[in-house]
């Protein structure tokens, strides 16, 4: 009877030494961005020459993270730059007088998640003394997706703008079941954010945003597209 007491507590004791490696491995943190900040215009870079300026990117540690990639993207031809660091700053130089993107993506060996960081916006200053918005984002429907309408037949597009001075005008929106999305569906004023479109079922649809600030310059979304059920 002793032996099999013995017998079972060994036994439990090596369930129990095992089950210690069932842990999940530590996924990585997601980043504070630090600067540039968030729809600002950044005029601390270096000039490299007459096209080019070096910028350095800034966040905040993030736990359970190894390495970070930096992603900053041209807004106007959607160009990605990425450098990987073990650190928390990072330079890149990046194009004049142009509106970029950018984030942090977290990673830890052990792991099979990364962790990825708010999208800030910036304008890399340049010799102009006025900057257009920046392009608007496209927040809903998310493109390649597939959408069920409403009772109404209707499909709601949403969308976020930002500008450095502060002046968007108006957003008009473009949409069509044609690619690019030519037809002027309407111009709502800055403080609008969303409009219900009719649809038809089973029908792929295209659209865009061009936001228009007090000074006439102009910045486009880029094309998005879903399908309806």
């Amino acid at each position: 009877m002793k032996q099999r007491v013995l017998g079972i507590s060994f036994g439990m004791l090596i369930l129990i030494s095992c089950g210690g490696n069932d842990d999940p491995p530590p996924t990585p943190g997601m980043v504070q961005l630090v600067f540039p900040n968030q729809n600002s215009e950044c005029t601390t870079g270096v000039s490299v020459n007459d096209e080019l300026s070096q910028v350095t990117f800034e966040w905040q540690a993030s736990e359970n993270t190894e390495s970070y990639t930096l992603t900053a993207v041209n807004l106007n031809t959607n160009a990605p730059q990425s450098i990987n660091t073990a650190t928390t700053s990072a330079s890149l130089s990046i194009n004049k007088g142009t509106p970029y993107s950018w984030s942090v993506r977290s990673t830890n060996s052990q792991s099979s998640e990364d962790a990825n960081s708010e999208t800030w916006l910036f304008y890399n200053s340049g010799s102009q003394t006025t900057y257009a918005p920046f392009p608007a984002q496209l927040l809903s429907p998310i493109s390649g997706s597939t959408v069920s309408p409403n009772s109404s037949d209707e499909v709601t597009l949403r969308w976020s703008g930002a500008d450095v001075e502060n002046d968007i005008e108006s957003y008009e929106v473009f949409f069509s079941d044609q690619n690019p999305p030519n037809t002027s569906l309407q111009i709502v004023d800055a403080f609008t954010s969303e409009l219900n479109v009719s649809v038809l079922d089973n029908t792929v649809y295209f659209w865009k945003v061009v936001t228009t600030d007090s000074q006439g310059n102009t910045s486009d979304s880029g094309v998005f597209e879903f399908k309806t059920l």
